[in-house]
């Protein structure tokens, strides 16, 4: 391996140690004290809870870990949003776990909470997936009330979910192992069944201070909405549990009873390792985000038996479509190209460059035509993003961009397979639209160490913005030197950078991931795994687009 590979490989492992050290810290919740705390009340951490009911952590995937990552600092922070959520197996069986970390916040919800766990929901949702809640929660984070409790996609939607979900005839289980208080009271009560935890589990729409208060009745807790009164007394609950694992237990064996689902039907045959060496990945992957290079290598790294049957192979190359497999899943993949690429519109017409991770016409035309294909055979998509946009100028304006490119942003929202996108690199402007990010409902939306999210690069973008400081400041009358140029420059670049991170976007849940490279074939086939449980219900169908 020549001496770039080296550079390459040792920066993007220091990016995976940073990204390992950084979950380290999340996986910590609230900290060691809290921690102790929680297990001197004889109850797990919503991680060990999730640990001891699924069947294997190691084949699990954990969504939005990042959620809430150096946000409400004001507040001390909310590690994970306060609220843990993977996808796992129960009893042989794929469904998603969420459950209340308690040792942030009391689990208290803050505004990202909410949006983590509605993030939960609309997976279940989407894949007719089971799902499993492990209450233990104070309630809406009060100082924050005005961002969690009355707007539409705030706490109340909770709770609509979950009536919709049981009209779809999708399992929900819940477990009381803490407080649940409030208008949170609902959710495990909407729920197909419920359990509740002698002592420590407790429900009620207020509580023992607030009862006093409002009608002047004294009662402790545990009397007011404990265990035995809301299974002996009120019949709210299902099911007493002695304890956590008790719980836990009895949730193993209901949804072990669950009968078989509806499978969507996408192609799988026997598992293969790539035939490349997945590990060589970081070395393929520059260091600098700028830098041209060849996406097939990275391809042949991720799919089975590293075999990759390109579609269009000489016609649009700045987009890499094809078919492969990913642990046995058939998949359709649309990856952009980011190595500078020669090509031939028509024998009479001279070759011309076309840069890499830009979509022109053709490719754009390219991948329409492919998605529409893996529409009609039922194979889900997977997009490998590392765009910059669409190509400008008058040539591309001439040539109707605008409209190629409209065409493939219909077919990726049109498209009724699922979609799983995984961002590499960059992930710039309308290019991130194209290429199916967030806006574009992928089931499942991850992003390598290495990306980077924004409406263009931090050098473009810091760019624009200095002309418009500076022409605001010369506008007061200051005299702007080269020094206080640079030292303008370096300041708006350096808040545009932290903003392209892949962490601030995971923290927003703007992404449900950021992963090794070499859990990507993981996630992808959790991901159609889980998806194989909803069946498509409509066509493929363009509507109106101009040709």
């Amino acid at each position: 391996m020549d001496i770039k590979f080296n550079k390459n490989e040792d920066h993007n492992k220091l990016l995976v140690s940073d990204l390992n050290s950084k979950l380290k810290k999340i996986y910590r919740g609230g900290g060691k004290k809290k921690i102790e705390k929680h297990h001197s009340k004889g109850k797990l951490t919503a991680r060990e809870r999730i640990d001891y009911l699924i069947d294997d952590p190691k084949d699990s995937i954990e969504i939005g870990a990042f959620a809430g990552d150096e946000m409400y600092e004001e507040y001390g922070g909310c590690p994970g949003g306060g609220v843990v959520v993977k996808i796992a197996k129960v009893s042989g069986k794929k469904v998603i776990v969420v459950a209340n970390d308690a040792t942030v916040k009391a689990g208290a919800w803050f505004p990202i909470t909410g949006k983590k766990n509605l993030r939960a929901q609309e997976i279940s949702i989407e894949n007719r997936l089971p799902i499993i809640y492990l209450v233990d929660s104070a309630g809406v984070f009060l100082p924050m009330q005005d961002e969690i409790f009355p707007d539409k996609e705030h706490f109340g939607r909770m709770f609509r979910n979950n009536a919709i979900m049981s009209s779809m005839g999708i399992t929900q289980i819940a477990a009381v192992m803490g407080s649940c208080v409030a208008g949170g009271a609902y959710l495990p009560i909407m729920s197909d069944e419920a359990l509740i935890v002698k002592e420590t589990g407790s429900i009620f729409l207020a509580g023992s201070y607030l009862v006093k208060a409002a009608i002047g009745e004294s009662i402790d807790n545990e009397s007011l909405g404990g265990a035995t009164t809301h299974c002996d007394v009120s019949g709210v609950t299902d099911y007493k549990a002695e304890n956590d694992k008790d719980a836990l237990d009895k949730i193993k064996n209901i949804v072990d009873k669950i009968g078989d689902f509806d499978k969507a039907g996408f192609n799988r045959k026997e598992s293969k390792k790539p035939k490349a060496n997945p590990e060589e990945i970081f070395g393929l992957l520059p260091a600098k985000r700028s830098d041209q290079y060849d996406m097939m290598p990275i391809i042949e790294r991720l799919v089975d038996n590293s075999e990759f049957e390109e579609y269009k192979a000489g016609y649009g190359q700045t987009i890499i479509t094809g078919y492969a497999r990913i642990d046995g899943w058939a998949i359709g993949i649309v990856a952009n190209q980011r190595k500078i690429v020669k090509t031939t519109k028509a024998k009479t017409k001279p070759s011309e460059m076309q840069f890499g991770g830009v979509i022109y016409s053709d490719s754009a035309d390219k991948a329409t035509r492919f998605i529409a294909n893996c529409n009609q055979k039922k194979i889900p998509l997977v997009f490998l993003q590392d765009v910059t946009g669409f190509m400008v100028g008058s040539k591309s304006e001439h040539g109707g961009i605008i409209k190629d490119g409209a065409k493939m942003v219909n077919a990726v929202s049109n498209s009724v397979v699922p979609k799983f996108t995984v961002i590499i690199g960059n992930s710039y402007g309308a290019g991130n639209y194209a290429m199916c990010g967030k806006a574009y409902d992928p089931r499942l939306i991850v992003a390598w160490p290495s990306a980077e999210l924004a409406v263009m690069s931090g050098n473009s973008a810091a760019k624009v913005l200095l002309q418009i400081e500076t022409s605001r400041l010369k506008a007061k009358g200051e005299k702007i030197t080269e020094a206080k140029e640079k030292e303008l420059y370096d300041k708006i670049k350096n808040n545009y950078d932290k903003q392209t991170s892949p962490y601030y976007a995971a923290a927003r849940l703007w992404t449900d991931a950021v992963i090794n490279p070499l859990d990507t074939r993981q996630w992808i086939s959790n991901g159609i795994e889980v998806a194989n449980h909803a069946p498509i219900e409509r066509d493929f169908n363009l509507g109106v687009i101009q040709t």
